[in-house]
């Protein structure tokens, strides 16, 4: 008998929830821990869940059809795929969770914040500090430029959001697009002609080699003096160092930084205690239990009873 193998960096108790989960919803499938499965065993395995796994588990089990991860972003599964790839082993394919809920919840996030910043709330904040009594000037929604770095399922969302509240919306994203209500740019150019008509930027670009460190100084820099910056991507995206100087130089006003390249952030990062830097603990859209599992277990469903492996990612572009 096939079985589903699910592979996590997960405490006890979290799994258990998950695959009892699975197993309610697909009550014909066998759903197993790596560790409970001889070699032998293993060899019946023909798709496996996964969330932060460990690779090097995933090579127990030869005759995987596909994987499916739990997560939105892949990127530190990528790297194994693609020797995989190199070494011309058989191809495996990487899905990622694509749950209409997650981005939902991204975009509630992503309008969330941008009213934290459009509303002056890290000054209010620091004027209770200090007991000061003083109204702060705030322009209506229609002339603030939002602009989003990446365009997926995600930004898409965000944008949305933000267009029901009346942001002026900027897109940038590899590939031209056309997006409803939306001014889009693509390529290098198109790059640093968002960033010169912004004055909140959003982050929500998968992590690549091309976009690690993305934006550092010389990108930033293109950023109106004043402007403010969220980053609900992924850390290594944006070097911090570069960003640390330019919120010192004032020439950007306030970062939320909801992802870092080491998490949890450590303890000594100066980054804690910037008064021009909120810190979030990742948390602009974690994995909801019930709609994510529920996409995964239609995903297993449609394999079993046509075949039909889900899209999954694209190993040169690494999203």
């Amino acid at each position: 008998m096939k079985c589903i193998v699910f592979i996590t960096n997960m405490s006890s108790k979290e799994q258990q929830i998950w695959l009892n989960t699975f197993s309610q919803l697909l009550p014909n499938e066998q759903f197993v821990l790596p560790e409970e499965l001889t070699d032998e065993a293993a060899l019946a395995v023909d798709i496996a869940i996964v969330a932060n796994p460990d690779v090097n588990v995933l090579k127990r089990f030869p005759h995987l059809q596909w994987v499916q991860s739990l997560w939105a972003g892949v990127e530190s599964l990528i790297p194994y795929f693609q020797k995989r790839n190199e070494k011309k082993e058989t191809s495996i394919p990487l899905v990622r969770l694509i749950d209409p809920q997650l981005a939902e919840t991204m975009a509630e996030a992503v309008l969330a914040w941008t009213l934290y910043l459009h509303r002056t709330m890290p000054e209010y904040a620091a004027q209770q500090r200090n007991k000061i009594w003083r109204p702060i000037d705030c322009p209506v929604a229609k002339h603030i430029r939002v602009s989003i770095l990446g365009a997926g399922e995600l930004g898409q969302a965000s944008m949305k959001r933000l267009l029901q509240n009346h942001y002026q919306v900027n897109a940038w994203s590899r590939q031209p697009k056309v997006l409803p209500g939306v001014n889009h740019y693509s390529g290098e150019e198109g790059l640093v002609s968002l960033l010169q008509n912004t004055d909140i930027l959003i982050c929500l670009l998968p992590l690549t080699a091309q976009t690690h460190h993305l934006l550092d100084q010389q990108t930033l820099m293109h950023l109106p003096k004043g402007s403010k910056l969220i980053n609900f991507a992924r850390g290594g995206i944006i070097n911090h160092e570069d960003l640390y100087a330019l919120l010192e130089q004032r020439h950007l006003h306030h970062a939320v930084l909801d992802v870092f390249e080491q998490e949890p952030l450590d303890a000594n990062s100066p980054l804690w205690t910037h008064p021009h830097i909120t810190v979030l603990p990742h948390i602009s859209a974690t994995t909801n239990l019930a709609s994510a599992s529920q996409v995964v277990a239609n995903n297993i469903s449609l394999f079993r009873e046509k075949a039909v492996i889900p899209k999954s990612v694209d190993l040169i572009q690494a999203y």
